[in-house]
């Protein structure tokens, strides 16, 4: 299998390169109703997923699922507008191989963004939090099978998955601007349905601060290539049970919409550090 995927990543690499992709410093993994983001980069070179060999387009609408290359801040970057979910395959390999291209790339800087629930009650719906750390509750872990050694170690530390000098850089910079940060745990759950008020109970027990289906693949994929990560969750809604009221995915929507001038301020911050 790891020969295989070296092919593949080689094939997407190559692609890419000769599109004019060249020496990408950060890459920014944008989520749920949060691809707007794209729009900063002036003079993108756009890229459909699915023109990319061995990479496909996710089906939700809201996902634009493009490859968008150019300069933020002097720097330059690659920004992926959409997911291909888990939920939407069940193959991890699949769901993380965008990651796998961004390191294959030399990527250094991962910013990883999602639309999640909120468990943690003294957070509310339209807040950023700064991922601490994770738990993935997927059932699935994208470093099963042979290991790409060129990338990374057979069995990667965690301990410091999402830099921690890098988020205190970051609360720093958006105190100044006036924006307050959240901070917490964030628990991947394999979705496609949202979670049960039990699995939120269990979920907050465990200790976790939101809820999502996303993000902790990319974060695996990164921190196995030993590269820095920013994880950043815009609470879209109060997690199951925490308000008696149904989940609906356009309360995702409505709360990144609400929040996307501070996204875009934050992720600009984010870049720059």
């Amino acid at each position: 299998m790891s020969d295989e995927l070296r092919i593949k990543l080689k094939e997407t690499t190559d692609f890419l390169k000769a599109k004019g992709i060249e020496n990408p410093e950060v890459g920014v993994i944008l989520g749920s109703g949060l691809n707007d983001y794209a729009d900063r980069i002036e003079d993108p070179l756009v890229i459909p997923y699915n023109d990319i060999p061995n990479m496909q387009a996710g089906k939700l609408p809201d996902h634009r699922g493009q490859l968008i290359y150019g300069e933020i801040s002097g720097k330059k970057v690659i920004l992926l507008a959409g997911r291909f979910h888990y939920y939407e395959n069940g193959d991890m390999q699949k769901t993380a191989y965008p990651a796998r291209v961004l390191a294959y790339l030399g990527v250094k800087r991962f910013i990883i963004t999602n639309a999640a629930g909120c468990i943690n009650e003294n957070f509310g719906v339209g807040d950023l939090m700064l991922i601490s750390d994770h738990i993935n509750y997927s059932g699935a872990n994208p470093l099963i099978g042979d290991n790409l050694e060129e990338l990374g170690p057979r069995i990667p530390d965690m301990t410091y998955t999402y830099n921690r000098e890098l988020r205190e850089a970051l609360k720093k910079r958006a105190h100044e601007e006036g924006i307050e940060l959240r901070e917490g745990v964030y628990m991947m759950f394999s979705g496609p349905t949202f979670e049960t008020p039990a699995e939120i109970i269990f979920a907050r027990t465990v200790g976790a601060d939101a809820a999502g289906m996303s993000t902790v693949p990319e974060a695996i994929i990164a921190n196995h290539a030993e590269r820095e990560i920013i994880g950043i969750s815009c609470l879209s809604n109060m997690a199951a049970g925490v308000l008696d009221q149904p989940l609906s995915g356009q309360e995702v929507n409505e709360a990144a919409m609400l929040v996307k001038d501070t996204f875009k301020k934050v992720v600009d911050m984010a870049i720059e550090i």
